[in-house]
């Protein structure tokens, strides 16, 4: 039996389309006039549809990685029944990855006395390292209950000292960072006070701050950021966790965030994600074939790499740009010469490849007119062969 193995990445949401209403009948219409069987490369995003008619889920995503391995076949079976050995379908589908908003909450605001009860804090009455909040928050707030959010408004000393109010989330015994937006910051995103007015406000603002307030560092697509924001009501019972009612005007909550590469978006409790299947004899299985195509650039390096080996073949794709595959011609590339010619190009673009690693790799032929073809090739003791 082959072997064969799984790539899974994260990818921008909706990175990956098709052009149509219908992306299962625009797929098939390309393929309709051929034979069953054949072979195609493409890209599909599982649908609704896909999830509650074809493997009769009730939500439209799920729960685990090995859910998708093991259920996304069948849809690719049900869908494209034509395509046939070697295809390969790379699958963006949702992954139920929920972040929980929940918490009881307590505001403070460390006082001199809370400063001075700390030598390291004493003399200057602010934090200058994060463990000293870490270790002020195991004091003042040992017994919490889990998912407690302390909103905390403190002087913290970075070259300058900064007033700010974040939130630490007591999860599971351990404390969790949740950024929070200084005074100076609600200014800066408009609003008069240090809160929004109502939700909705927050959370159309609250993307464009993170965007501007992460600019300058590299973010990976899918992070998920908890946020805290205060909003004013006048609404609120036991706000501070001392069993009575308050009159404070203000309450803060917990608004996760998900970047997609360029933007952030309210965080709906799912991944996109997608994996790879290649099709084994009529069967789909996760599969790490890497579909590459030849660029100009390639086609030089053959040619250059191989003019002393090869000299008509190679002279002769270099100036035309395409393989001579006819049999009768001088410069006809053999299966053999193929496999080496591409061989030469993957140990450019990935000269640490793994054992194992495959790819289908498509170049510009000559046949008699000129078209494209595809060799499939796979590292095998450290070598480039044939599949």
């Amino acid at each position: 039996m082959k072997k064969f193995n799984y790539l899974l990445t994260a990818i921008t949401i909706g990175a990956m389309s098709i052009v149509g209403c219908d992306p299962v009948e625009d797929i098939n219409d390309q393929l309709e006039a051929n034979e069953a069987g054949i072979f195609d490369v493409f890209d599909y995003t599982l649908t609704e549809d896909d999830y509650k008619e074809t493997l009769e889920l009730d939500y439209a995503n799920f729960n685990t990685v090995d859910d998708a391995k093991t259920l996304i076949p069948t849809v690719l079976n049900t869908n494209f029944p034509v395509l046939g050995d070697a295809s390969l379908a790379n699958v963006s589908y949702d992954l139920y990855a929920p972040v929980s908003t929940e918490s009881s909450l307590i505001v403070y605001t460390v006082s001199t006395a809370d400063y001075d009860a700390n030598p390291d804090t004493a003399q200057y009455n602010n934090f200058d390292d994060e463990e000293q909040i870490y270790t002020f928050l195991d004091s003042k707030f040992p017994n919490v209950a889990n998912r407690t959010l302390v909103s905390l408004t403190y002087v913290f000393y970075n070259g300058s000292s900064q007033t700010l109010n974040n939130g630490f989330l007591r999860v599971n015994g351990e404390w969790q960072f949740v950024l929070g937006l200084t005074s100076a910051e609600y200014t800066a995103v408009g609003q008069g006070f240090a809160n929004f007015n109502t939700e909705d406000e927050a959370l159309r603002k609250l993307p464009i701050f993170l965007l501007d307030k992460f600019k300058y560092e590299e973010i990976a697509v899918n992070t998920v950021k908890s946020t805290m924001y205060k909003l004013y009501t006048t609404d609120v019972d036991d706000i501070d966790g001392d069993g009575s009612k308050t009159d404070r005007a203000t309450y803060s909550y917990i608004v996760n965030f998900i970047y997609d590469g360029s933007s952030w978006s309210e965080y709906n409790n799912t991944l996109r994600m997608t994996l790879q299947f290649g099709n084994d004899s009529g069967v789909w299985v996760p599969d790490n074939t890497v579909a590459y195509s030849f660029t100009q650039g390639d086609i030089a390096l053959v040619s250059s790499t191989l003019l002393t080996k090869y000299p008509g073949p190679a002279d002769n794709v270099g100036f035309f740009k395409s393989f001579d595959r006819r049999s009768g011609s001088s410069n006809y590339w053999s299966d053999d010469m193929m496999i080496e010619a591409i061989g030469i190009v993957l140990d450019s673009i990935n000269p640490n490849a793994e054992e194992d690693q495959k790819y289908a790799v498509t170049v510009v032929i000559y046949n008699g007119s000129t078209t494209n073809e595809t060799f499939f090739l796979i590292k095998t003791d450290g070598a480039w062969v044939a599949q």
